[in-house]
Formats: structure tokens, sequence, C-alpha cells
């Protein structure tokens, strides 16, 4: 049995381009038109750049004169800017018994805040235990009050749901996780009006 393997699809570049005829396309974007290959390489040589596959599927292949290094350059770094201003939402979760008192249940309802503060989403389980099972009610209205505590922090995404032993609920976060540059530049708008005041 063959399995295919996907390979990441690689630019052709200059001698690797095999083809008898290309379509041009010069460093200003202007088309020049199909014309060898043997030619717009020369061509490329003679203006110091590189004669780079731009759509291979074309008939006859699109090419473009360009500095290629350059141009993986500015690839490499948008990727990393966008790879920077993602952002990431973390699930966190809190566990709970059905037997909690009612100063640790505060205790991790001001946890579970911090974490929708911070923007993560909260999953709030009630672990049930033998007999503790014939009181599912009892995990409900714990879930029911955290909730009703957490709502200054976010809203209720599902439900209190039974999945054998444990009772889940979720909880989204009010306002979206920020990344580290709008929160660096939120201190900096908020420095610069303390300086103006």
């Amino acid at each position: 049995m063959r399995y295919a393997i996907s390979r990441p699809v690689q630019t052709r570049v200059n001698e690797r381009i095999r083809i008898r005829e290309v379509r041009l396309i010069d460093e200003e974007g202007t088309q020049v038109g199909v014309i060898p290959t043997f030619d717009a390489l020369q061509m490329a040589r003679e203006r110091g750049l590189d004669l780079v596959e731009v759509a291979p599927n074309a008939m006859p292949p699109v090419c473009r004169l360009m500095d290629y290094g350059k141009f993986r350059y500015e690839q490499s770094r948008k990727e990393r800017e966008s790879r920077k201003n993602q952002h990431v939402i973390e699930l966190k979760e809190v566990r709970i018994r059905p037997k909690i008192d009612d100063h640790d249940l505060e205790t991790k309802g001001r946890q579970a805040g911090k974490f929708l503060d911070a923007g993560d989403k909260v999953k709030l389980t009630v672990l049930f235990r033998g007999r503790e099972m014939a009181h599912p009610d009892i995990g409900r209205g714990l879930l029911d009050q955290l909730a009703e505590q957490l709502r200054p922090h976010g809203t209720v995404e599902a439900q209190p749901r039974m999945e054998g032993r444990t009772m889940t609920m979720f909880l989204n976060p009010l306002k979206p996780k920020q990344s580290q540059t709008e929160k660096e530049g939120a201190a900096r708008r908020d420095q610069a009006e303390a300086e103006d005041a």
C-alpha cells in the first residue's frame, strides 16, 4: 500500500525553470510578453535579478524578475508579524467537588475571574464520586452560583451538562485577549495621558 506524501511546493528559480517559454513580468510589474526561458534568464542576469516562477500552472508559466533573497526575507517577516499578532485563547479549568465550602467556592470563583479577565475561556467542572452521583442538582446549583459570581467577568457559553461522573459548564471572557504589542501600546498611551495631565 502506498501513501502519498505531500511536500511543500517549492518555488522554481533561475535554472530550475525547465520549460521552453514563459510569460515574463519585469521588476516594475509591466508585462513583457511570452519569451523563451533562455532569453528571460539572460535579461535577469543583466539586471542583477532572479527569474522566479510565480504561476507554475498557467500556460505558459508566469515568471517575474525580482531579487529572490529579498522577497523571501519579506515573506518570513510578514509571517512572523502575523504570528506575533495572533490571539491565542487558552481554556483554563476550575475543578470543584459537591461538598465544597462556601469560602472555597468564592476562592475558586475569584481564580476563574482572573482567567476570564486575562482573556481565557474557563471550563467549570464538578467532580462526583460514589453516592454524590445521585444528586446532580447540587452540582448544577454550584455551577449556577459560580456563573452568577462571574457575571461581571464573562458570559455562559454552554449550560451545565453531565458527562459521566463530571458536570461541566463553559464561560467566555467579556473582552478578547490582548496581544503583547497591544498591552505595550495601551501602557504607553496611559503613561502619555498621565504626563499630559
